[in-house]
């Protein structure tokens, strides 16, 4: 038997996480071994409370550790506009950008065929209730540039034509772009030269 079994399993599941590989990984796993007291064991106990106490909101689908986020309840937030994302990943690089000041709402993917992920697997049909619901006089379609994002564009907005203003984000997102990975400048000075679609 391994008398590096626990730490060789450590080093596995943290290579599974994304911009992670192997070498990496066991970089990481070490450096957090040789600081153990003021790394590791926080880390530990700070996974272990998240493990518990993470939630999708049942509002918008953002993470958070309460039924409603802090966003949805908000009450500056209340200004009729509301944002569509593809994931909480992007949803987080729009607040990172500090322009956007309305609601969001995050689907959970895009439409593909190819994976069988219809509007009823996303939040597309809770979309459609809430912007009833909540008086929302314009849906910004922040989706990723693309082909799955703007066929979810194009799905959105023909279910929403002539039932509120729908706007897209322009200039600054680059065709096969995806908004995690754009800086805080780019998103900013796509939200606000959005146009009508």
């Amino acid at each position: 038997m391994s008398s590096t079994k626990d730490i060789d399993a450590l080093i596995e599941m943290m290579a599974k996480l994304p911009g992670l590989g192997p070498r990496s990984a066991r970089r990481a796993v070490l450096h957090l071994i040789r600081k153990r007291a003021l790394l590791l064991t926080p880390l530990a106990d700070v996974m272990q409370t998240v493990a518990v106490t993470a939630r999708e909101c049942l509002n918008c689908g953002n993470v958070g550790t309460e039924d409603v986020c802090d966003l949805c309840t908000s009450l500056k937030r209340e200004n009729g506009e509301l944002c569509v994302v593809e994931d909480v990943a992007d949803l987080w690089a729009m607040e990172r950008s500090g322009v956007f000041k309305g609601r969001y709402h995050v689907l959970g993917g895009t439409l593909s065929a190819l994976d069988a992920v219809g509007p009823d697997e996303l939040r597309i049909p809770k979309l459609i209730n809430r912007i009833e619901a909540e008086g929302v006089t314009e849906v910004i379609l922040a989706l990723n540039a693309t082909i799955d994002g703007q066929t979810t564009a194009h799905y959105i907005a023909d279910q929403l034509e002539k039932k509120v203003k729908l706007t897209s984000l322009a200039q600054g997102v680059p065709i096969g772009g995806e908004l995690d990975y754009l800086d805080d400048g780019t998103i900013s000075a796509a939200l606000r030269a959005r146009k009508e679609i």
